[in-house]
């Protein structure tokens, strides 16, 4: 057998898509030493846990917890436990997430209707209300942040149409949760999935879901067993609950993490870390913009995401050799494409722990060092001048240190 030595991963900016770079607040709480999952030291740690995430969700819901699983085990979980064979699932689809609602509903024996819309465009309410409209629908699917194309959804109006038409709205906010505003109760989401690896700065692994008492009466009148045992959230409520039912054992350590991740939220602040998200993505935008590229998709700013830049691959570019260059010669790793956008734009992202200003300021230097060899031709610094510009507009004065301070929520980040 080969020789197995200590496990040293190399060290990497992480300004794709997803994962995030994990908090060391965070890492630090993973380290703590297990506890059993019905110790009462735990189960306090339960009901942290369900207390932050109220905070973070912005909701009274009753059901706040995580699904044991990455988020498409939360929105798995949503689906198998709403749905029953033959209902209608009305899916808004304009990126690869949405294409992925409609696999799940499928395999959940739904009848699926699809509301399509171009890729880097929202879904118009108006097109989710004539598909509504057309027969009995028991739930709306619709994603939130479409990390595929950058597009951030309005979900007021469409919360307003499926209600009026007596079905429940599920939005699939895995990457927005923690990075731009949330307001399940505001925006009257019956159900809200996230994950843990986007916004929240915490590794892969655990899915937080909230849903509302209309949706938790859904699951309770079910006329056949939900056809999951692991994610099914009537179970799962009961595991979460005072009765402490004996489902699963929770992976402690990243309940931990998890409980660390939204406490770190809290610390921050939810408009200032907003704000954090907004500052750092436009930031890097106007770099990007200096040096010469185009951003993907043609909507106004308040319907894209404030924490991924889509940007289109110059012509006769190799885009996975830019991508890999990055990764060997600096560190940095930013994200691909999906489907018809594959090898058509790169996915910078700066979420939660990665949006920092020396990450933005080193990935511009880096892309405008690529990107010359590759022949794409910029004034020197161009990106990184116009980056420190806007911090310098936007009244950032941060240094590295500020942020820091900021990340460990003593300051500003």
């Amino acid at each position: 057998m080969t020789d197995v030595g200590d496990l040293v991963p190399g060290p990497r900016i992480l300004l794709g898509p997803g994962p995030t770079m994990a908090d060391p607040r965070v890492l630090r709480a993973m380290a703590m030493p297990l506890l059993g999952q019905f110790d009462p030291e735990f189960t306090a740690i339960m009901n942290e846990v369900m207390e932050l995430s109220r905070f973070v969700w912005q909701t009274t819901n009753a059901r706040c917890f995580p699904v044991s699983g990455t988020g498409r085990a939360g929105l798995e979980a949503a689906i198998a436990s709403l749905v029953e064979p033959g209902e209608r699932v009305v899916v808004g689809e304009c990126g690869r997430f949405g294409l992925l609602l409609i696999e799940i509903a499928e395999r959940c024996g739904a009848e699926v209707a699809v509301v399509r819309g171009s890729w880097g465009r929202v879904i118009e309410p108006d097109a989710i209300r004539a598909a509504v409209a057309e027969k009995p629908t028991k739930l709306v699917a619709m994603i939130h942040g479409e990390t595929s194309t950058g597009v951030l959804q309005p979900l007021d109006d469409i919360a307003r149409i499926a209600h009026e038409h007596d079905a429940l709205l599920m939005a699939d906010c895995v990457v927005t949760l923690g990075g731009s505003d949330v307001a399940v109760d505001r925006s009257r989401l019956d159900v809200a999935v996230a994950g843990t690896q986007k916004c929240l700065s915490c590794p892969s692994g655990l899915a937080p879901v909230t849903y509302n008492e209309e949706a938790e009466a859904a699951i309770k009148v079910r006329r056949t067993k939900i056809r999951s045992n692991y994610l099914d959230l009537g179970q799962l409520a009961d595991y979460w609950s005072p009765s402490r039912f004996n489902h699963h054992t929770a992976p402690t350590a990243m309940v931990y993490g998890l409980r660390e991740a939204l406490r770190v939220i809290r610390d921050e602040g939810l408009e200032a870390r907003f704000a954090r998200h907004r500052r750092h993505g436009d930031a890097l935008r106007a770099g990007i913009d200096a040096l010469g590229l185009s951003l993907f998709g043609k909507e106004p700013a308040q319907h894209r995401l404030p924490f991924i830049t889509p940007v289109i691959v110059p012509d006769d570019v190799d885009e996975l050799r830019v991508r890999r260059r990055l990764v060997d010669d600096f560190g940095i790793e930013i994200g691909a494409a999906f489907g018809p956008l594959q090898g058509k734009i790169w996915r910078i992202g700066t979420m939660g722990y990665s949006a920092r200003r020396q990450n933005v300021l080193t990935c511009l230097a880096a892309l405008e060092h690529v990107l010359r060899a590759e022949g794409v031709k910029s004034a020197p610094g161009a990106g990184v001048d116009a980056a420190v510009a806007h911090y310098a507009t936007s009244g950032e004065r941060a240094t590295a240190v500020d942020d820091s301070l900021g990340a460990r929520g003593i300051g500003r980040v």
